[in-house]
């Protein structure tokens, strides 16, 4: 939802389709690891029936969530950091995209707090860990010259790096607010 509205309101695309399928395909091999990962306890007790009505709350509620921050980067970019040049502005939300959603992933992957309450497997810390760096290195690479990135100033990582933290702090309160309100994380 956000890159299409990024879309919109930008001069240029926020992201070219080479760049969506290269992050697409980085991200999913984060996701190749999660056959591993840890499941908290209390799910193995209990078996539990898929849920598609839970599904649909989770999507109306952490999706929006995500794309406002998603938006709110946008922003920063454009009136904070005044980038008008397409390929450093497409090169941070690839970067960003990339860090976000494997922090994310650690978020949602549990009704408890990550990291904390609950941990994941190894292989899913080591492949997030990798892939972010990945993801920040790609853009200073022949790769990333390929799919039109740049490399980009250091103190953008600000953005790429804080967003997502602040994105994992406002998650775990709307996951517990989902919580109180649906009585379980999906």
């Amino acid at each position: 939802m956000s890159v299409i509205i990024a879309s919109v309101l930008l001069p240029f695309l926020p992201e070219t389709p080479i760049q969506l399928l290269v992050e697409g395909l980085l991200y999913d091999f984060g996701q190749l690891t999660l056959p591993f990962d840890n499941v908290d306890e209390e799910y193995l007790k209990k078996p539990r029936k898929f849920n598609m009505k839970g599904l649909k709350h989770f999507m109306f509620v952490m999706g929006p969530l995500s794309s406002a921050f998603d938006l709110i980067v946008f922003a920063f970019l454009w009136f904070v950091f005044g980038i008008r040049e397409a390929a450093i502005f497409q090169t941070v939300w690839f970067t960003y995209s990339i860090v976000s959603n494997l922090f994310g992933m650690h978020i949602i992957r549990t009704a408890k707090i990550p990291f904390v309450q609950s941990n994941a497997h190894k292989f899913v810390y080591i492949s997030s860990i990798a892939l972010c760096i990945i993801g920040i290195i790609v853009p200073f690479t022949w790769l990333g010259q390929v799919i039109g990135l740049v490399p980009i100033p250091l103190y953008l990582l600000s953005i790429i790096i804080g967003i997502p933290v602040l994105y994992c702090f406002v998650a775990l309160f709307v996951k517990k607010l989902y919580e109180k309100k649906y009585g379980e994380w999906i």
